[in-house]
């Protein structure tokens, strides 16, 4: 089990939004003792991004959704470090630090003693890490951004959605925030490194992660393809790059996605659907020759698969060896049975809302760790004077 694998650990968590509080939840998950400084009154501004919103029992207070998404197993203290009181507060806070996680703009909490290099100077072993935009430093540092913005300078949305000549052609954005999703998991990683690295030199260190630097990473075998090729991946609506046929086509009650990973697969898919001679047809007979006739071999799969439902070929497909899935809502994903048993849907108790929904942590997999105990999102403040009074013992 590996639920408790940080404990003793304490993180000072100064970020927002979502890229650095998906990390320092992740770091709860594990364990961690995170404490989230917010500004009081208002706190982080997702705390407003709603509708929706869950209503406490009485309902005179209000948590968003979004704010629900990546703020469990955490505490919950006001400082407006802006107050020389509250920044003093903040400051012994930060002494007692193993991790501080923060993701202002460049140079804003220099103004404040908070940087790094202020830090070290009271608590040398600490491990700092700032997420930002464009990086510390560089012609973009200074600039603000959000997840958007890098989806589409980091290049993901130059070849995601319908190809040109299609209708609704042009440049889509992915459904959730994918480049503050991985930042946060490039983050984590990061600091369990530099957590490990301490463990056996002593020494803190200053981490400098950035969401463009991350999206840029995660074009992963479109970037390869690009460095390989020269040329810039077009949009392809649903379809692979590399791999055909491997896309969503429609059955006669719903869409799902075929992935045909090789030349025998396909063969055999040619067999399921009584059209055996297709795998000898120069046209599709191999991988690469599949991609060069995409279009026409994508016309003749999907007026088959329109004359039956998707678990006839499900069923079909899966006793040939080929990988197939279907488009889920999010309403059929917690239904399905291979998500309840892996138990992704958890629940945690908080006195004034009650039962909380939360998704569990996929780093906690094992079947002790999957049921292991959850703290419900914390209200603003909800910790500040317990927090606090600890200082004075310490």
């Amino acid at each position: 089990m590996i639920e408790q694998a940080l404990n003793g650990v304490r993180v000072i968590d100064l970020s927002r939004i979502l890229a650095g509080p998906w990390c320092t939840q992740n770091l709860a998950d594990l364990g961690a003792e995170v404490i989230k400084i917010e500004r009081p009154g208002t706190g982080d501004d997702t705390r407003r991004w709603g509708p929706p919103f869950m209503m406490s029992n009485d309902g005179s207070e209000r948590t968003s959704a979004y704010f629900m998404c990546c703020n469990r197993n955490k505490k919950s203290v006001c400082l407006d470090f802006k107050n020389e009181d509250d920044r003093q507060k903040l400051m012994q806070l930060l002494r007692t630090a193993d991790v501080v996680v923060e993701n202002y703009r460049v140079g804003t909490l220099k103004k404040y003693g908070l940087d790094y290099e202020s830090i070290r100077t009271l608590n040398p072993a600490v491990i700092y890490l700032s997420i930002t935009g464009y990086g510390q430093d560089g012609p973009k540092a200074e600039r603000p951004g959000y997840d958007y913005i890098f989806q589409g300078l980091g290049g993901l949305m130059s070849y995601t959605g319908r190809a040109d000549g299609e209708p609704g052609a042009g440049p889509l954005r992915a459904g959730v925030a994918v480049v503050d999703v991985t930042t946060g998991m490039y983050a984590t990683s990061a600091v369990l490194a530099a957590l490990f690295q301490r463990s056996k030199t002593g020494r803190g260190g200053y981490l400098d992660i950035a969401l463009l630097d991350v999206a840029v990473a995660m074009n992963a075998n479109q970037a390869s393809n690009f460095l390989v090729s020269g040329s810039p991946p077009e949009r392809s609506g649903n379809a692979h790059p590399n791999l055909a046929p491997y896309e969503v086509f429609q059955a006669s009650d719903g869409h799902f996605i075929l992935a045909v990973g090789n030349d025998e697969q396909f063969a055999r898919l040619c067999l399921m659907i009584d059209q055996p001679h297709w795998a000898h047809d120069p046209k599709f007979c191999s991988n690469a020759n599949r991609l060069a006739n995409l279009t026409e071999l994508r016309g003749i799969l999907a007026g088959a698969f329109l004359d039956a439902p998707r678990e006839y070929w499900g069923r079909q497909l899966q006793a040939r060896g080929i990988s197939w899935g279907t488009v889920n809502s999010l309403d059929e994903v917690f239904k399905d049975e291979q998500v309840i048993h892996r138990e992704m849907l958890r629940t945690t108790y908080h006195r004034d809302y009650g039962d909380m929904p939360v998704v569990r942590n996929p780093m906690l997999s094992d079947p002790q760790s999957r049921g292991a105990p959850i703290k419900s999102v914390p209200q603003l403040g909800e910790h500040t004077d317990e927090v606090l009074a600890s200082l004075s013992k310490t």
